[in-house]
């Protein structure tokens, strides 16, 4: 990380018990505002498990018990945020599309409709600027009014982050969300990527390597999150072979 670059969120010492399995171990990192951070590693090292901690999440599965610290712009999130106002703040892109079955209209301000904005013309507003946000306003500009189960899946994907964006969130978490997608449909998320860490922090989470090209920060962990190692030095390992 640039030593003059911001830190977004700091996470200390954080360990996450499911029941009696302790799935995260010690993981200690700092996160970058207006950054990509990656996080890359196989199946079942703990990479989405952590995620689900930077948006509280992990919240709504049973006999969870979180220690240490997750601090967003230096307060605690577990102690002094509630939860849906942290969400607000913390928006989540998930790794299959998930477009809620209404218009692509009424998908996109879904976020501000419930945080009780009501006027026509504002929603507009926020539709169309999610969408050009999203780079798939000119897509879907004549197409409003359907169904949002009609998009193909990438059109669906970039759909979800537009609705993730339309609460102006600070920080955008993404759980590995081109792997569903063909080739074409994955270029155009990472440039999208590319194009919202000028105004968001991204912390995106994948199985493939490809993906550190698009990140200012990775962490790679070949044993696994749960063996204790920490991000901090997953970084450093990192940055010594993108430098190689």
């Amino acid at each position: 990380m640039n030593e003059q670059a911001k830190s977004k969120i700091s996470v200390q010492d954080l360990h996450l018990y499911y029941g009696q399995f302790h799935a995260l171990k010690g993981i200690t990192m700092e996160i970058p505002e207006h950054e990509i951070t990656a996080l890359i590693g196989p199946s079942g090292c703990g990479k989405s498990t952590f995620l689900k901690t930077l948006n509280r999440m992990n919240d709504l599965e049973p006999n969870v018990r979180i220690e240490g610290s997750v601090r967003l712009d230096g307060a605690d999130i577990y102690q002094d945020m509630d939860a849906i106002e942290l969400r607000k703040r913390v928006g989540m892109v998930f790794q299959q599309p998930n477009p809620f079955p209404k218009s692509i209209f009424e998908n996109v301000v879904y976020g501000p409709r419930i945080n009780g904005i009501r006027n026509k013309a504002e929603l507009e507003e926020i539709c169309e600027r999610s969408l050009r946000q999203a780079a798939i306003w000119d897509e879907l500009k004549d197409r409003l009014g359907k169904s949002a189960l009609g998009l193909s899946g990438g059109q669906q994907q970039r759909l979800c982050i537009a609705r993730t964006l339309a609460v102006e969130p600070d920080v955008i978490l993404m759980d590995e969300p081109t792997s569903a997608l063909d080739p074409i449909s994955t270029g155009k998320i990472e440039e999208l990527a590319m194009q919202l860490k000028k105004d968001y922090t991204i912390v995106i989470v994948t199985h493939c390597s490809r993906t550190r090209r698009m990140s200012g920060r990775s962490g790679i962990s070949r044993e696994g999150l749960v063996n204790g190692s920490k991000c901090s030095a997953f970084a450093s390992q990192a940055a010594r072979q993108l430098a190689g």
